[in-house]
């Protein structure tokens, strides 16, 4: 039993003991192996380490304690502290981002129109030409030897300063690869006495590919017939490549001092030919340049040969009416061709939807206009507005019924005119009818369609044998959303400083504490590029008596104590003298205080700013182009909204908590320039009746005197809680009524109203001891 147990422990132990041995027998062996290898020649290990590249370099050798013999001290072996070197950086490369995402991605615009003009036509064919292609196509530069003093508006012309015509076509070349030469894949040049259809100049350079080196236009032989090869005639005008121009543009120089030449369309297809051997085509891939040589005193109405209605070009044009008549009768034949293509379109609707899963009413009507809004709950169901001819059932002040004028006025007369028409066109020559009057009308704006009509005409039909009688027809309509275009921006930045103008009378003080600690926490803790300018408004009386009490002195203790507490802000203030505190006075004073290029933000204590808004504020102020007018939202009376109820800690942005107050116009974006260019214009009519400056605000300041686009919208970012506002009757009648209706609409919601009567006049029938009924 014994020997037995001795076997188990050892059969288990052994692998353990055997493992041990192996490990110091192994580790012995090692350090014998590395001490015989620590001495090479003499020399140390250390040594030799240093210029091999062996398997210990850089490891310490197991032998490596120092001792009599060795050369290193133990001083060596222990810590060193090594001073710190900072490492100088270099200067970080600035990396260039472009302005526009096309730009860094290299995408070109498509088409460059250069029209060649003269001193003594700029201002007749010149405009004409400009008039009929400029708001087709997106760039037109007009190339001239000397100008006029005065440049036709709307034009953007370069002068050469001389008048030969050779020296203008190198010079106007050269200023293309100066300026456009990388924003363009095709170049058309043509001259003023040409009229273009610049839709088919468009969709030609659309179907033809960027990397072609293509001369094109109306082939001509070179005078004496000399020279092989054949340039584009300058009256049709040519297309040019930019692959070609950039083949030719080493040799330009070479053209001018080589080549001579009386006619500049000659002298530049010599030049193209003699380095590129590229010849001018009127035909390339398919592709066809048209063009028409019109006779002298011709009547365009009057041509009708099949070359002329495909024509891209007409030459020449005698005068301006001559560019005009060709412009109608072209338009008039696009005009046509859209037509009968929508007719296609909608005849192709109706044959497919005939195999639809709907069938017939799979196809929406009007064919090929979007399908009707579907409402999703009851409070987005879309009303009907009742009307006659003469008066409409829904008004903007909320009355049952009211005159139909102006605009609207206009519209119905314009639907029932549409409507007789259209019915008259569908009848003839069977039946002729007669409008006798509007029984009933109804309207709606659909936001996807546009706005629907339903009339109810009462007419009188007349067959061909004269027989007539009174009918009762129903008819639909639709105005369809059109026109929609996107207008072109200047750019904007959101890295612009605001500086916000908060004007303060003797009624503001006790909402002075609110308003800089809610802008304190929205702009100065979050380092918001803005600055705050407080405006003390004193009335003569206040402003007499500001050394003993100034009333304003308890804002200047909270300024210094918000300076303290935040050291790298500075809170300047401005005080001003006046009995009636107009935004165009003390803006004038403070416009006069400020750079031209300063974004302000005129708002009121009541305004709680912030971040969001400050950025669209910077975003929707364009200088020279645009002012903004937001809509804040504003709380009702809490005593009105919050009736026997319990207020809440935070007011959200729905129906029964406030409005949009549309009848304010306290809150205004605008740059300095824009407000001094507008008071400029401004100022003939002040010397004549200086209380203008009283009777204005900015908003009527800048829809009256100047050519900004003066953009108002509702701004949910900007919040202000219920307040009375007191009206000057100083102002104008509009100022002075849009404060009182303001004040009205900002109580509550009609609702909310309507219930606060009604328990006002259950207590009163309580009180009177009159029975209440449920």
């Amino acid at each position: 039993m014994r020997f037995s147990a001795l076997v188990a422990v050892l059969r288990s132990v052994g692998p353990v003991i055997i493992g041990i041995s192996l490990g110091f027998t192994l580790s012995l062996l090692s350090v014998n192996w590395t001490e015989e290898a620590c001495e090479l020649d003499g020399k140390k290990v250390e040594d030799v380490t240093l210029g091999q590249d062996g398997p210990l370099k850089g490891a310490r050798k197991p032998n490596s304690i120092s001792t009599a013999n060795d050369v290193e001290s133990e001083e060596d072996f222990e810590p060193k502290i090594l001073p710190y070197k900072q490492v100088q950086q270099s200067a970080p490369k600035k990396v260039f981002r472009a302005k526009y995402i096309s730009t860094e991605l290299g995408i070109r615009e498509r088409l460059f129109v250069g029209v060649l003009t003269s001193k003594n036509s700029i201002n007749t064919l010149g405009v004409a030409v400009n008039r009929t292609i400029s708001h087709h196509l997106d760039t037109v530069v007009f190339f001239t030897g000397m100008r006029n003093r005065k440049v036709p508006h709307g034009m953007f012309v370069v002068s050469h300063g001389d008048e030969r015509l050779i020296w203008n076509m190198f010079q106007t070349i050269r200023y293309i690869f100066e300026h456009y030469i990388n924003e363009y894949d095709w170049f058309y040049f043509v001259q003023d006495d040409a009229y273009t259809e610049a839709d088919r100049i468009k969709e030609l350079v659309d179907h033809m590919s960027m990397d072609r080196e293509l001369y094109m236009g109306s082939p001509e032989e070179f005078i004496g017939g000399e020279m092989e090869g054949k340039y584009c005639y300058g009256g049709f005008g040519y297309l040019l490549s930019r692959t070609l121009l950039l083949r030719l543009q080493p040799f330009l120089e070479n053209c001018r001092n080589d080549i001579l030449s009386a006619r500049p369309d000659e002298w530049l297809g010599r030049c193209i030919i003699d380095y590129t051997t590229v010849n001018c085509v009127s035909e390339y891939e398919g592709l066809q340049y048209h063009h028409y040589e019109l006779g002298k005193n011709s009547d365009p109405s009057k041509e009708q040969s099949e070359q002329f209605k495909k024509a891209l070009t007409v030459h020449p044009v005698s005068d301006p009416e001559q560019m005009y008549r060709l412009h109608r009768y072209f338009t008039e034949i696009e005009l046509q061709k859209t037509y009968d293509e929508i007719a296609k379109l909608q005849a192709e609707i109706k044959n497919v939807s005939v195999v639809a899963f709907e069938g017939n009413r799979s196809a929406h009507w009007p064919v090929g206009i979007n399908p009707p809004f579907e409402p999703k709950s009851r409070f987005e169901v879309l009303k009907w507005e009742y009307f006659t001819e003469k008066d409409i059932y829904s008004c903007i002040d909320g009355s049952p019924k009211c005159e139909l004028r102006g605009i609207d006025s206009m519209d119905v007369a314009d639907v029932i005119d549409i409507a007789m028409g259209e019915l008259n066109k569908k009848y003839k020559p069977v039946l002729h009818l007669k409008k006798q009057q509007l029984i009933n009308g109804y309207r709606r704006f659909d936001p996807v369609r546009g706005m629907e009509y339903t009339l109810d005409l009462q007419m009188e039909v007349v067959n061909q044998k004269g027989h007539s009688r009174s009918i009762t027809k129903r008819v639909h309509l639709v105005r369809p959303l059109s026109r929609i275009e996107i207008i072109p921006m200047p750019y904007v930045t959101e890295a612009t400083r605001v500086h916000i103008i908060i004007p303060l009378t003797m009624q503001d003080r006790s909402y002075v504490d609110h308003f800089l600690e809610v802008f304190a926490s929205n702009a100065f803790e979050t380092n918001e590029n803005s600055i705050l300018t407080l405006l003390f408004i004193y009335d003569p009386v206040e402003a007499q008596q500001v050394n003993q009490n100034d009333i304003f002195a308890s804002v200047k203790t909270q300024i210094n104590t918000y300076e303290r507490k935040y050291p790298t802000v500075k809170i300047p203030w401005i005080s001003v003298k006046t009995e009636t505190p107009s935004q165009i006075k003390f803006m004038d004073i403070i416009s006069k205080k400020h750079p031209v290029d300063t974004l302000f933000f005129l708002a009121n204590v009541n305004t709680n700013v912030n971040s969001e808004f400050l950025n669209r504020c910077r975003m929707n102020s364009i200088n020279n182009w645009q002012v903004f007018f937001p809509i804040h939202f504003q709380d009702f009376n809490p005593d009105v909204a919050y009736h026997n109820q319990q207020r809440p800690t935070t007011v959200d942005l729905v129906k029964d908590a406030g409005h949009f107050d549309r009848k304010s116009f306290e809150e205004a974006c605008f740059y300095n320039s824009d407000y001094m260019a507008t008071r400029t214009r401004m100022a003939a009519d002040v010397q004549e009746n200086e209380e203008i400056l009283e009777t204005l605000d900015i908003y009527d300041m800048f829809v009256k005197y100047s050519s900004l686009h003066v953009f108002r919208a509702v701004e949910p970012a900007l919040h202000q809680q219920y307040r009375y506002q007191a009206c000057n009757p100083r102002l104008s009648e509009d100022i002075y009524h849009r404060c009182v209706q303001s004040n009205l609409e900002g109580l509550g919601s009609r609702s909310q109203l309507a219930m606060l009567l009604f328990e006002q006049e259950q207590d009163s029938v309580q009180s009177n001891g009159r029975p209440f009924l449920h």
